[in-house]
Parts: C-alpha cells; structure tokens; sequence
C-alpha cells in the first residue's frame, strides 16, 4: 500500500485477542490486523459495571494507539452483571457449572463497551455501550453438566456462548444488536467508523 493510500485509509486495528470479536469484525469485510492489549483488568473499588467496561475498552484501544498512531483502533471490553454480582471467566469447568447453576431461572445483564479512536482525534473518542438482558430458563443439574462438557464455555464471561448450543440456555434475550453479547456492538461499531470516514459498505 502506498504512503498516500495509507493517508487516506488509516488501518484498521482491533485492540483484543479474542477470537470472537474477530469474527464479528469480519463481518463488515474491511481489512483490519488484531492486537493484543495487555492491561490490568481489576476492578476499581466502587466502580460500577458500566464504568468498568468503558476504562477497560478506552484503556484497550489507547495502549495500542500509543504505537499504532496513523490506525484507527478498536477497543472493546463486555462484563456480565447478575444482581450486585460480577460474572468473570470461569477458568475452569466446575466454576462453570456453579455459575450456570446460579444464574439458572434469572436475568443477566452483559454490558459491552467500545472505543474507536482515530488519528488526530485521541481527545474525541467514539465510545458506546451495548447492554443485553439474557433471561435464563429454569436449568437442570444435568444440563448443565453436558452444555459444559460439550461447548467448554471456560473463555466466557457468563459461562456461555450465546453463538452456539448457549443458547439453549435461555428463555429470551432482550437486545438491541445481538452481536454485542457476542462481543462487538457491530451496528454501532459500523454507524462509528462511518462518522470517522471509513466506507463500510
């Protein structure tokens, strides 16, 4: 690509690892490179979910914009919420299962949030949070223990895949853009990199 080409279309860089995301990104057919964004995830004390998911996401997209200045970044960052509870990633398969089984006949709320930052606008970022409500059915021990056995949702906040056999899961899910309990809010994201002059479609 020629440096006057490159001016005129920044690179696109999804600021994650995830392959989930990736996918999702795919889907608008733009080249894009992925990176990995190595920040500390901890919760601040107090922090509610919300503001939690967008620092995650703004501190995403800026580590890797600090070397990747003529790209336009994403980042994006989704934490579950059950109750006054904060649902991580399993690890592993019994605290799978435990969370399952807690969640089973109630709401969980995923709040999903993203950052676009593009050259010489790091003071005006696009940032945006997607909130969908998944409502669980009444769930069976056995249940529970063969979805964990067969889809091994270990990498899921929430310890599932709502793009796979999770959701058999639920009873409804209450969403204004499905692909952001995925991972990626892709209407926004799209209707985002739109206002920064990229040509989706």
């Amino acid at each position: 690509m020629s440096t006057s080409s490159s001016a005129a279309k920044p690179e696109l860089v999804l600021a994650s690892a995830s392959p989930y995301r990736r996918a999702l990104l795919e889907r608008l057919g733009l080249p894009f490179r992925q990176r990995s964004a190595d920040i500390d995830e901890t919760p601040r004390r107090g922090e509610s979910p919300a503001d939690l998911v967008m620092r995650l996401a703004r501190s995403k997209a800026q580590a890797v914009a600090s070397t990747a200045t003529d790209a336009i970044v994403i980042g994006s960052d989704q934490v579950a919420v059950r109750g006054d509870d904060i649902l991580g990633k399993p690890g592993n398969a019994d605290e799978a299962m435990a969370q399952l089984a807690r969640s089973a006949g109630r709401h969980v709320e995923f709040l999903t949030g993203v950052c676009i930052l593009a050259p010489g606008r790091a003071d005006e970022p696009e940032e945006h949070i997607d909130i969908t409500r998944v409502v669980f059915r009444p769930l069976e021990a056995g249940e529970i223990r063969r979805y964990v056995e067969v889809e091994r949702p270990l990498d899921c906040a929430g310890s599932f895949r709502a793009e796979g056999l999770g959701i058999a899961l639920f009873e409804r899910i209450d969403s204004q853009d499905p692909t952001g309990l995925i991972g990626l809010p892709l209407i926004w994201v799209a209707q985002a990199l739109r206002r920064l002059g990229v040509e989706v479609i």
